[in-house]
């Protein structure tokens, strides 16, 4: 079993709902997020690229790749960042040391963030889901597809709560899944597949 998340470009309108139910449903400190939405080829956020009258814009939004070869895990000198036997990449904030080898290892820029310092939240109560991970200072922090709603039979914030049906997740080692029948049936692409990561997360184009 190897669990893998699926976008539609096609489907993705840059609304944000993705960053934000992660946010919430994980208690994230301010200013983090463990997942962003990229305005492709724009000189900002929901820009449009191109000249007028031909222009265009689309979205990309990027998480931890949950990579088969994740470049992150062997080089944690704590073991802090691991594998599971169903592929998600997790981190163990009671032996992370904030060390940072694990970010400089990622090729993928910004899917992990080192909590620097004491994490501050917008208000004086918990959010989010019973099973949000806590948040703890010098440690580094990234997407875990809700390793806690998993285990409760719930699929990851982000997908539940796309109001474009953009994401699927699964099993993409089971081809009668959703996604392996998904991918199998469209034009996929998966961010730097040169550096020989082979990322879990795949875009549907």
């Amino acid at each position: 079993m190897r669990y893998a998340m699926a976008i539609d470009l096609r489907r993705c309108v840059g609304c944000d709902t993705c960053s934000i139910a992660c946010k919430v449903s994980n208690n994230l400190p301010k200013d983090m997020l463990w997942l962003k939405v990229q305005t492709v080829g724009g000189a900002g956020k929901d820009t449009a690229s191109g000249t007028y009258p031909n222009v265009a814009m689309s979205y990309l939004p990027v998480n931890c790749m949950h990579c088969t070869n994740a470049p992150c895990v062997p080089v944690c000198p704590t073991k802090a960042t691991t594998q599971r036997e169903d592929g998600i990449v997790t981190v163990d904030s009671s032996l992370c040391i904030g060390c940072g080898a694990c970010i400089t290892a990622c090729p993928y820029e910004g899917v992990r963030t080192l909590n620097e310092g004491e994490p501050e939240f917008y208000l004086d109560f918990e959010l989010g889901h019973p099973t949000a991970p806590k948040h703890v200072a010098n440690v580094v922090e990234k997407c875990n597809f809700c390793v806690g709603r998993l285990e409760l039979g719930e699929k990851p914030a982000c997908m539940e709560l796309c109001p474009g049906r953009a994401r699927y997740f699964g099993d993409i080692d089971d081809p009668n899944s959703e996604i392996s029948k998904l991918i199998a049936s469209r034009e996929v692409m998966r961010l730097q597949e040169d550096k020989g990561t082979e990322p879990n997360i795949y875009y549907l184009v």
